[in-house]
């Protein structure tokens, strides 16, 4: 096998797999051999040196004289990116590294950056942020043989970081039905652009319908809208939902930002929250609070944090080694001014 390397990598750059398998180590391995640190034995750091020579491997730090991570993010700007992202930034930063962010907030910028794979030979170590990816981009990512995180989803054979979105929304709805609320409407995201295949996790709508059922409630379809990610959006998925023949009691939004907007769409159709209608959502957003909104909390700042962990683990700067299964952090319900029992005097339709 070895002999079957040295006849191909000629061909093109060697990476950190390439010195990897050649010396018989695990990537991580070979990362911590070429960084110098600790625990490692002298032999097998020998080893990983005399690939690394024999490949002319040529580390980030040798070209570039510093250590640099690539960041990949769908959408900066929007609440949970940003926030993971500034965490992720601030854990890697304070171990040396300096940051590449990359920003692909559409079909064509993804495909672009994807068809010129700008990472190579400029980073140690990436992580990437809930990035909608073909089964093609994710083949280029892992063709570099860098260390690689995902947060948000899981990218097959890396580490990755997230919550357990059914369970989420099944407390969600738990709480809803713990009320008395058995017409319980749900307002799912919908992707921008479908070309982007950027949908929000099919976990959180599995949630909700399991939740459903756990109570032998059948889910209706005339119950459920979808809106665009964001406050308008919200406000006119339930401004769709309210020109339905017949309204639901409480309504479980898939983010807190389409609650915060179905809340100003039922104000401004007259109805009270939570007197006529309840909301509760998932996220714990910066604008929860002051809009009063029960949610599921989740912390995102936490799982930037956790997954730039990881990544370092991997590059061989933290102790430890990432597991083979995603990492998902507790979720906790919030209980603010937007949920209450139904009103008595409300018809409830039985399954």
């Amino acid at each position: 096998m070895g002999d079957d390397l040295r006849a191909r990598v000629p061909s093109r750059r060697a990476t950190l797999a390439d010195v990897a398998t050649l010396a018989g180590v695990s990537a991580a391995t070979a990362s911590r051999s070429l960084r110098g640190v600790s625990k490692v034995s002298g032999d097998t750091r020998q080893r990983v040196l005399d690939a690394a020579r024999e490949l002319s491997y040529v580390t980030t730090l040798e070209a570039a004289g510093r250590r640099t991570v690539g960041v990949i993010v769908p959408f900066i700007t929007r609440w949970f990116f940003s926030v993971a992202t500034a965490s992720a930034i601030d854990q890697l930063r304070a171990h040396g590294y300096d940051v590449l962010l990359y920003h692909l907030g559409s079909p064509d910028a993804r495909d672009a950056f994807f068809g010129r794979m700008p990472l190579s030979g400029r980073v140690d170590g990436i992580l990437s942020l809930s990035m909608p990816l073909t089964e093609d981009h994710t083949l280029a990512l892992r063709a570099l043989g860098l260390p690689l995180v995902s947060l948000g989803s899981s990218i097959p054979g890396s580490p990755s970081v997230s919550i357990d979105e059914g369970r989420a929304a099944r407390s969600a709805v738990s709480h809803l039905l713990n009320l008395g609320h058995r017409r319980i409407g749900f307002i799912a995201g919908e992707p921008d652009d479908p070309r982007f295949d950027f949908t929000p996790s099919p976990g959180r709508q599995h949630g909700y319908q399991e939740a459903l059922q756990t109570a032998d409630i059948d889910a209706d379809d005339q119950l459920i809208v979808r809106g665009q990610p964001g406050i308008r959006g919200g406000v006119s998925a339930m401004a769709e939902l309210l020109s339905r023949p017949q309204m639901p009691t409480a309504v479980f939004a898939e983010f807190d930002e389409l609650a915060i907007g179905a809340i100003i769409a039922l104000r401004r159709a007259g109805l009270r929250v939570p007197q006529d209608i309840s909301v509760i959502s998932i996220d714990n957003h910066e604008m929860a609070e002051f809009a009063d909104l029960t949610t599921i909390s989740q912390d995102v700042s936490e799982q930037g944090r956790v997954a730039a962990q990881l990544l370092l683990q991997l590059l061989g700067v933290e102790p430890g080694v990432p597991g083979g299964q995603p990492l998902l952090l507790p979720t906790s319900l919030i209980l603010r001014g937007t949920t209450a029992p139904p009103r008595s005097t409300w018809s409830e339709v039985s399954p």
